[in-house]
């Protein structure tokens, strides 16, 4: 089984962001990347909310639009999108590339870089390669048979 962890480091207006680690054997985080969502919002605004903390169950799935244009876009390594399961009050809530909240709707963007959300909109850079280092790490969990599961953690 692997145990992601996102831990939320700064909740904006507009946006939140966290760092995402993978616990080894021990409980000590590795950093792998950093993870943009939107912000939080009482009571759910669809589309401009962050999911709630909590663990979730990471599987694939093989179907959608979303699905059909990131097969496209990653022709070399995907599977299908990195879906969490039993998110309260959500369906569909993916990890995949985007670099601010426009570009999620309750999903988790994933980036090498980010930028503050604190005086501005708050944003993650480099998605892409930081999309493509992770899902190959659950792919290869996932493909052995193994159990991904991601701790969603508010730090701050």
């Amino acid at each position: 089984m692997s145990e992601l962890l996102a831990r939320r480091i700064s909740s904006g207006s507009e946006a939140t962001l966290s760092t995402l680690h993978e616990l080894d054997d021990a409980g000590k985080p590795e950093f792998i990347c950093y993870v943009l969502e939107d912000q939080f919002n009482e009571p759910k605004i669809p589309g401009e909310t962050r999911i709630p903390p909590g663990r979730y169950q990471i599987e694939l799935r093989d179907e959608g639009g979303m699905t059909k244009r990131y097969k496209e876009r990653f022709p070399d390594i995907h599977k299908g999108m990195l879906w969490l399961q039993d998110v309260p009050n959500f369906t569909f809530v993916y990890i995949h590339t985007g670099n601010t909240d426009d570009h999620s709707e309750g999903c988790l963007l994933v980036g090498d870089a980010q930028h503050q959300n604190v005086t501005e909109r708050g944003q993650v850079t480099s998605s892409v390669a930081a999309y493509r280092r992770l899902y190959q790490r659950i792919i290869f969990d996932l493909d052995l048979g193994d159990e991904v599961w991601l701790t969603v953690e508010d730090y701050a």
